[in-house]
């Protein structure tokens, strides 16, 4: 049990909540936001009993976009109600989540390591303190590489085919601080893949609204990363490492961080009116742009006692309060 719990913290299974909202609201828009919905005249009230029957309510056979061995394709072709498909595929979804993120962050640490072990705030991490030895985060994730790769190939061909893609974005990420202060948006690119891999596990196929989606989690956890990077500002000079704040300083990278997330919300509202979502979205998004002003307001270039509430409080709230929002919406208006 103490074992689990130290590759756990190693994972910083947490940081999964920030993209996992974002997942389902691309799972949902996939599943209920499409030109062809299997929600709408699929279940009948025939003789006091429900029944599915998609293509005689529909008139139609199939939609050549539509891949065959997507969820939607299957439940366009199904001959009865199956619910538990969709909780399969949900489930399916959520594991790619959490192993491309345990592979991410386990990869990340091990990379580390040695700045790890220099840096006075992560010396206490798993790795430089002993806990965990290097080739078995290293191990570790290898075999989270491989269970992530599993699960798409139970999900359809194209996120099979697609999931080298998606890791060498999420593992990718590690090496970027090494020659490039941008590696905060590579860090939001690969999270950005959350809601655009789950739209394309139910539908086979990519879409405009997803990737809005997506561009907004680029410029959220962009921005939401060079505030916790602030920490780091000195010791990423010290070693060479790359980083906005090392680059610019504290006063500017939260300028730049500010507008990051102001082309987040610009992309959440540009989402809400493409896919002519009800007041619900908008509930939700005002709760998720209060709460990118609210991380602002408690950290300064000066004071950065604040920065782990804003880090992970924050945003913490604010992709999980927007998702219940989004996907209320979907199913209610």
């Amino acid at each position: 049990m103490g074992k689990a719990k130290s590759y756990l913290s190693l994972i910083k299974f947490s940081h999964t909540i920030f993209a996992m909202p974002f997942a389902l609201i691309g799972f949902f828009i996939g599943l209920i936001y499409t030109d062809y919905n299997p929600f709408i005249d699929a279940w009948k009230n025939a003789n006091g009993v429900y029944q599915w029957n998609l293509n005689k309510s529909l008139g139609w056979d199939g939609d050549p976009q539509i891949s065959n061995d997507s969820l939607l394709g299957k439940l366009i072709l199904a001959e009865s109600p199956t619910g538990w498909l969709i909780v399969q595929y949900l489930i399916l979804v959520i594991l790619c989540m959490v192993f491309a993120r345990s592979a991410a962050m386990a990869f990340n640490r091990y990379l580390d390591r040695q700045y790890d072990a220099r840096n006075p705030r992560t010396a206490i991490r798993e790795i430089p303190s002993g806990i965990i030895t290097p080739k078995n985060a290293f191990l570790f994730t290898i075999i989270n590489c491989l269970l992530f790769i599993t699960c798409t190939f139970f999900i359809n061909k194209l996120c099979f085919y697609l999931s080298p893609v998606a890791l060498a974005v999420v593992l990718g990420y590690s090496y970027t601080k090494r020659f490039t202060p941008l590696c905060h948006l590579i860090l939001g690119l690969g999270l950005s893949l959350a809601p655009i891999g789950a739209y394309l596990a139910v539908t086979g196929k990519f879409a405009f609204l997803p990737i809005l989606f997506s561009l907004a989690v680029i410029f959220w956890v962009s921005g939401f990363d060079i505030i916790y990077a602030l920490q780091d500002e000195e010791f990423d000079k010290s070693q060479q490492l790359y980083s906005i704040p090392a680059w610019l300083g504290k006063a500017k990278a939260l300028r730049v961080s500010e507008v990051l997330h102001l082309l987040s919300a610009a992309a959440v509202i540009y989402a809400g009116v493409y896919g002519y979502f009800g007041w619900l979205y908008w509930i939700g998004t005002a709760l998720f742009a209060g709460m990118l002003v609210y991380q602002h307001s408690i950290v300064k270039p000066h004071d950065l006692k604040r920065v782990n509430l804003a880090f992970m409080t924050a945003n913490g709230i604010a992709s999980v309060v927007f998702a219940i929002f989004v996907i209320a919406d979907l199913f209610l208006n």
